[in-house]
């Protein structure tokens, strides 16, 4: 997909700050310091639209960026940092489940996981939040290139595994730096807006 067009509209912290019009969404959900700005970086041929950072827990509100006036893109803080106290964590997890569990513009949610590990329980957490509320999941393995040809299979089945995926979520190997797996990202994403 071309994306010609892409903004950040809004930073927001409760439903009523949401975008109004009905737009589909994708949400972007991962453990701090995963990747997600990357990838939204890659998958928009922009450097820096998503600001990408060495300290993880950046991100604190969820962040919709328009693509081509069509459909949003959704960043929600990443999880499983432990450097956010208690009280801190515990309002991310009211707003963000508030996002998941209300929000009807919601198509499906990448989650991004880190292809060099296996899942966390956070992922696992988080894959089954999104099971049970019925929200299509394309799980993404980032920094895919930081592994040999001979591991990338292996570790891809892990994720699959240890997540126990169902059969109609999809996995890719992703890579911000080579854009491996950017396509079929593309061609899984444009499934769910259209």
């Amino acid at each position: 997909m071309k994306i010609n067009q892409a903004e950040l509209i809004i930073s927001a912290v409760s439903a009523k700050q949401y975008p109004e019009g009905g737009l589909p969404e994708i949400a972007l959900a991962g453990r701090s310091n995963v990747g997600k700005s990357s990838f939204i970086n890659k998958m928009i041929n922009r450097k820096a639209l998503a600001r990408t950072s060495s300290k993880p827990g950046k991100t604190q509100t969820l962040n919709f960026y328009q693509l081509n006036e069509a459909f949003f893109f959704v960043d929600v803080p990443g999880y499983g940092y432990a450097k956010v106290s208690k009280k801190e964590r515990e309002a991310w997890g009211k707003m963000m489940e508030e996002y998941f569990v209300t929000r009807e513009s919601l198509k499906a949610t990448v989650l991004l996981i880190d292809s060099r590990h296996e899942p966390t329980k956070d992922d696992q957490v988080m894959y089954d939040f999104l099971k049970h509320y019925e929200i299509p999941v394309i799980v993404v393995a980032t920094k895919i290139d930081k592994l040999s040809k001979s591991k990338k299979a292996k570790h891809l089945k892990a994720v699959k595994d240890v997540l126990e995926m169902e059969s109609e979520d999809h996995l890719v190997g992703f890579s911000a730096e080579t854009a491996e797996g950017k396509e079929e990202a593309w061609r899984y994403v444009t499934s769910y807006i259209q």
